[in-house]
């Protein structure tokens, strides 16, 4: 069971480097903004890995799936963080002076 769950963590990394790579600089804020979606299933996702893990016993599974919970939270807090601070680019200032 191990070695499936270090398989899907290789092949996940492989492939979000390999994704966001291709992806030109001036989209990478509008395209984190819009996967905040996906990340919050990647989190359920890495919860029910972990949940595999502690049944089985494995004591790499399972700091594999706190490694997974902990990324994918942080991915999906970023990515709201990111998207916030974008949209206040788009605020009115006020201009008033007193």
């Amino acid at each position: 069971m191990d070695i499936m769950l270090i398989f899907v963590f290789v092949i996940a990394a492989y492939l979000g480097t390999e994704l966001i790579s291709k992806v030109p600089s001036q989209l990478h804020t509008p395209l984190m903004s819009g996967t905040n979606a996906i990340s919050g299933i990647t989190v359920v996702g890495a919860i029910s890995i972990t949940a595999v893990a502690v049944s089985a016993g494995g004591i790499v599974g399972q700091i594999l799936g706190f490694l997974a919970i902990l990324f994918a939270t942080i991915n999906v807090i970023g990515g709201y963080l990111v998207t916030d601070r974008m949209l206040g680019m788009f605020k009115k200032k006020d201009t008033k002076q007193k």
